[in-house]
């Protein structure tokens, strides 16, 4: 029997973005089988239209030989050189460090911190922002710090350099906008991009601005839904992560359609954040490659 005393139990995750040409999965599945490593999970995709080809491997140790991470980092350098490749290697042991921002709908975070607490969402929960103070105790009862950045006769660009200087003092990997109710700048929007995700109450692009669910009522819509996307510097128009919908009818009124939106609006971020924390999602422009 093989003895595993001394092997490192954790998982990690190889990420590749690349053009599409024959041998990239050859070379990848080999190369993890020279250093004594075992695929416990894999997924690929080749975007015709695009002609680029996407990679997502969970890998972990499976004998003496595999080296150390910045070892077996460097030794795939030549494959990626070889096939033009945009990669990396996580650990997912490493949880990302998220930092949360809500103003006064607290549907998201609250689902977000009942994931947390119950270990389902793969996160840290480094600190919760707001501009309002309706959330603290509920934040920290959770045992999270909470700090109130109010926005109301406050210049913009002020509250957002604090703003900006919370995510660097907490190292905050991934910001979440859950139903925070600003404007991010363009330059705030830029210095996040990537690492900024925003749960926005309707199936993009419709029902933009204040009210969404009454103007989908007095629309008599069919179906509402929510959309989770990047945050970039044109509102709203991020590449999208995750939606979801639900069929309505006309017997429903403005509040039950708030509340069913509601509830589309938080799974719909969770999953988002989950499947960032996860390494499952391969930005590509303004779209994204995820692998559920």
């Amino acid at each position: 029997m093989l003895d595993t005393t001394d092997f490192d139990p954790a998982h990690y995750v190889l990420i590749i973005k690349c053009p599409d040409t024959r041998g990239i999965v050859a070379a990848v599945s080999g190369y993890l089988n020279d250093n004594d490593i075992s695929i416990v999970e894999s997924a690929q995709f080749n975007d015709a239209l695009g002609d680029m080809f996407y990679v997502r491997v969970v890998f972990k140790q499976a004998g003496p030989k595999m080296p150390p991470m910045a070892t077996l980092h460097d030794g795939f350098k030549p494959i990626a050189h070889r096939f033009s490749m945009a990669w990396d290697i996580y650990n997912l042991s490493n949880k990302p460090r998220v930092l949360i921002a809500v103003s006064k709908f607290g549907h998201c975070l609250n689902e977000l911190l009942y994931r947390w607490r119950s270990g389902l969402l793969p996160v840290d929960i480094v600190c919760v922002m707001s501009n309002h103070d309706d959330m603290r105790s509920l934040v920290e009862w959770s045992g999270i710090p909470y700090v109130c950045l109010p926005t109301k006769g406050i210049d913009k660009a002020a509250q957002e350099a604090e703003f900006l200087k919370l995510i660097e003092d907490y190292q905050a990997d991934l910001v979440v906008l859950a139903r925070y109710m600003q404007i991010l700048s363009d330059d705030l929007a830029r210095r996040l991009e990537g690492r900024c995700i925003n749960i926005h109450h309707s199936f993009l692009p419709s029902f933009k601005g204040a009210k969404p669910y009454h103007q989908a009522h007095a629309r008599g819509v069919k179906i509402i839904g929510a959309t989770a996307h990047y945050v970039t510097s044109d509102l709203d128009e991020g590449p999208i992560i995750e939606q979801d919908v639900q069929r309505v009818h006309h017997g429903l009124t403005p509040e039950q359609l708030v509340a069913i939106g509601q509830d589309i609006e938080a799974r719909v971020l969770a999953r988002a954040v989950t499947w960032h924390a996860e390494r499952r999602v391969i930005i590509n422009g303004s779209k994204t490659v995820v692998f559920s």
